[in-house]
Formats: structure tokens, sequence, C-alpha cells
């Protein structure tokens, strides 16, 4: 087969340009690693765990993009002590606040993922369930935002400074809905955010926000899981994978930031559909042979 043919780093090379242009989008970054590695004949449990350390590449875009608003988080709720700075009490507040809501909306898909994870994987990482929940978040999507097309659902929440622990709570249950592979999990906070009255801004950057702690988790645990199954003969290429997320998801955040200030996810959600459209119709017709 051809696909046999591909060098390892240029599967790292591509998977990791998929990883850093799908992760904040939501589109699920999972979902097209799982159809991608399948094309381009990358699965098996090493590939699981690739997919999710390069991960790391994309939350190091996001702690890149925001280090001066992260620093400040930190600079406010350590104090002037560690960095040399003061810091006035409404800063701190906020700063706690950010954490506090970052660690509770963590929390949530870290006991469902622990409880469920490897079901998860042993069922639904395959491309047709992938497919699927293409589709179905599509059309959730569509409903959202025609929800807010039509003003059925006022924006209670303008900045993540206002976020309250509850918000975050809520968040981070919708979030949960990301372990399905397919979801998307920033499709999942965001959109979820939205339905909770969140603007689309404040839930994008939420959104950000949250993939620190959930991908550095979900990468930590799945490498030390699976640390068996590595070598260092897979270090250049999981560099590879990890550089390429990094530099495209770099590019996806500054620009996503952007686009929704002035667009609507409309055109992600009719591209999920068509998308997972095709690939069903591809394997119901054995067009394409999806591993």
């Amino acid at each position: 087969m051809a696909e046999a043919l591909m060098h390892p780093w240029l599967q790292a090379l591509i998977l990791g340009l998929v990883e850093g242009l799908t992760e904040f989008l939501p589109i699920s970054s999972t979902g097209h690693l799982i159809l991608v590695g399948s094309l381009i004949g990358f699965h098996g449990e090493k590939a699981k765990l690739f997919d999710v350390a390069i991960q790391t590449g994309a939350m190091l875009a996001v702690i890149w993009f925001y280090r001066e608003r992260l620093l400040g988080a930190l600079r406010g709720s350590l104090g002037a002590s560690l960095f040399g700075a003061a810091s006035s009490r409404r800063d701190r507040e906020e700063s706690w606040r950010l954490l506090l809501n970052l660690m509770v909306a963590f929390c949530p898909a870290v006991i469902l993922g622990l409880l469920l994870g490897s079901t998860i994987k042993r069922y639904l990482f395959y491309p047709v369930p992938v497919a699927l929940a293409f589709v179905i978040g599509g059309v959730i999507i569509l409903w959202a935002e025609a929800r807010a097309a039509s003003q059925r659902h006022p924006v209670r929440v303008h900045s993540i400074d206002r976020l309250s622990g509850l918000d975050a709570l809520k968040v981070g249950l919708m979030q949960c809905f990301a372990l399905i592979p397919g979801t998307s999990r920033s499709g999942a906070t965001i959109i979820g955010g939205m339905f909770l009255g969140l603007s689309r801004k404040t839930a994008t950057e939420f959104s950000f926000f949250l993939a620190i702690p959930t991908l550095i988790g979900a990468g930590i645990y799945d490498t030390w899981k699976y640390r068996n199954l590595l070598s260092l003969e897979d270090l250049p290429m999981f560099a590879i994978g990890l550089a390429a997320a990094f530099v495209s998801a770099l590019f996806v955040v500054r620009w996503l930031i952007r686009f929704v200030a002035q667009h609507s996810f409309v055109a992600f959600a009719w591209y999920r559909i068509v998308f997972g459209a095709l690939v069903l119709l591809s394997d119901y017709t054995g067009l394409v042979s999806w591993q």
C-alpha cells in the first residue's frame, strides 16, 4: 500500500499540522487525527499516544499567545515577592478568579476521563463513530447560532473576568462531551458556553485557557500510561509533530480571535456536516477502506 511507503517523520509532520490547525476550531482535532491517521496508515496504540502528545504543541501556542495575560495572572495571584511587581487588589481578585475557574472547569473531564477513557478509546476511536459525531456536532452548532441570531439566549457574560464559578463548572461539564472523538473540545466549550450565556469571544478565550490544564493533564497521563510503547527512536517523530502543531496552532489562535469578533461558526458547522457525511458515504460504498 502507498501509505506503507510514507516515512514516519512525514506522517508526524502531517499529523502535527492537522493537530495545530484543528485543535482550537470547533471541528475536532482528535476526529481529524483519527481520520487522517487512518488514511496515511498511522494507527494503533502508539498512534493514540502520539495524538495526545502532540497536543502539547498546540497548548504551548496558547501559552505563548497569552503569555502576558498568564504572567499577569501569576503575578496577581502569587504576589510581588516572587515577581518583583506590585499588583492591585482588583488584579489579585481577577487573577485568583481566573485560576480557580480553570481548576473548577478542568475537574469534570478529569473525573469522567479516568472513569470512561479506556472504554471510549476501545469503542469510539474509529472513523465511522467520529464521522457520526462530526455530523451531530455540526447540527448542534447550527442550532446554537440560530438561537444567537434570534437573540433567544441573551448574553450575560461579556468578559472572562466576569465568569462565575458556577459558569466555569457548567463549561467544564460541557467539555466532558469532548471525550467522544469527533465532538471537539473547543466546540463543546465554545458552543456550550454560548448556550450558557457567554459571549462568543468570552467563550472562545475561556476555551483557549481551559486547553492548557486539559491538554497538559491528558498528555502526562497518556504518556505515563503508555510509556512502555515509547523508545528513543520515537523522539524525532514526536519532536516534529509537536513543533508542527505549535506553529500551526499559533497561526489559528491569532486568526480565530479576530474571526469570532465579526463572524459566526456556521461555516464550521457545515464543514463538519459535509465532511462527516462524505466519510460515512465513502465507508458505505467501500470507496475508502477506513481502518
